[in-house]
């Protein structure tokens, strides 16, 4: 699937920047433009891999951001955003629509500019454009505060709302507990890299054509649910044959031979594993309405019996029967991967826990507010309320 890559805000803005560098670093080719927006000149200045040109600065103009961000607040991020709407079109003017297969506009919800911003952006695309527009949301964790749940709340109402499908990403389920901050988003972001790039490489024609061919209209029907997905992941590595020889003769043979049972059985179990495993966000399986299913990595590892055992475990799993299933050839790869996106599940505990936490957050930001007027008020008059202000 050929995207154009959109982040928005600082953690959009180096979830594309990693993207960009495991595209490169994988061999892969799935990533037709990329656009970094920010309202915060310094953020931008950081990125490695997105390109001055392909990088845009909005609110330059606004009297209470000027370049230098919008402090955490969501409502200014999104105002600047409809502000400067028109630049953000312009830029994306040079994005080759001919060759792309859906937008991905990717943000953290729990700060300003991308939880403001990422859902005026989505809802603007999706008016404009006929390509699908996802978004990736990352979702804070609790040592972010309150105010970044309140944020992150609201911000996923609006982005569910605006994208055809919202990937989502939950920081809680993923920073370890000995990470420094800086690490942990370093860690995450290269966790959105691996799964997102397994995920939309599939399908793009290079040497190898799949055996079990995956397209962009399988990901784009899996997605077409609306609601929200969580992705599952695992690899292991190549068998001993594999890594011998990955040549054209090894290929002939293996086309031409009875499947290996073991191949079968590490197929099946590499795609248990990675449901069984940490999602992306934390769900419950069984509320899943579609899934789909990418195995990747050198096609002598292939293996049709067991892509369909893994699908008919899937199908069993999620009770459901839309579980689509397909190879992704990756002659260069180290290893052998499964991705299995499961979308638009009801069950997920973790968005029940934020808007629970920004409920209460917003009570105690109202009471807070409160007694400080009160506080003020008490300051600058006197006890007895006898003296007048000028």
């Amino acid at each position: 699937m050929k995207l154009a890559l959109i982040g928005f805000g600082n953690a959009g803005s180096k979830i594309v920047d990693e993207l960009l560098y495991h595209e490169h670093e994988q061999d892969l080719d799935y990533v037709r433009a990329a656009l970094a927006i920010n309202s915060a000149r310094t953020d931008l200045a950081k990125l490695d891999y997105v390109p001055p040109e392909q990088q845009l600065l909005i609110g330059q103009t606004h009297e209470r951001v000027k370049g230098q961000g919008v402090g955490a607040d969501p409502e200014l991020g999104a105002e600047v955003t409809r502000q400067d709407l028109h630049e953000v079109e312009r830029a994306l003017d040079e994005i080759p629509l001919y060759d792309v297969d859906a937008f991905l506009v990717a943000a953290g919800l729990g700060g300003g500019t991308g939880s403001g911003g990422a859902p005026v952006l989505a809802s603007g695309l999706r008016a404009k454009f006929d390509e699908p527009v996802y978004g990736l949301g990352v979702l804070p964790s609790d040592e972010e505060g309150g105010r970044a749940a309140f944020n992150a709340a609201r911000s996923f109402q609006s982005f569910v709302e605006g994208a055809d499908n919202v990937l989502l990403f939950d920081n809680d389920a993923w920073r370890g507990n000995e990470d420094t901050v800086g690490a942990g988003y370093e860690r995450t972001n290269r966790e959105i890299a691996t799964r997102l790039g397994t995920l939309f490489a599939a399908g793009n024609v290079g040497e190898e054509v799949a055996e079990n061919a995956m397209d962009a209209s399988d990901i784009r029907r899996t997605l077409a649910t609306g609601g929200v997905s969580t992705i599952a992941y695992a690899e292991t590595g190549l068998s001993p044959g594999t890594v011998e020889s990955k040549g054209l003769l090894s290929r002939f043979k293996r086309n031409g031979a009875t499947e290996n049972v073991d191949s079968a059985q590490k197929v099946s179990g590499l795609v248990r594993q990675a449901i069984q495993s940490r999602l992306t966000c934390p769900a419950d399986v069984s509320s899943v309405e579609r899934s789909l299913i990418v195995v990747a990595g050198p096609s002598e590892e292939f293996s049709r019996k067991g892509l369909e055992r893994a699908r008919q475990w899937v199908e069993q799993q999620t009770d459901s029967m839309d579980v689509l299933a397909g190879d992704s050839p990756q002659p260069s790869a180290e290893g052998l991967s499964a991705v299995v996106v499961l979308s638009n599940p009801t069950d997920v505990e973790r968005v029940d826990q934020l808007q629970g936490r920004a409920v209460d957050a917003k009570g105690n930001m109202e009471a807070q507010e409160e007694a400080r007027e009160d506080a003020i008020e008490d300051l600058i008059t006197d006890e007895g309320g006898e003296l007048d202000p000028i």
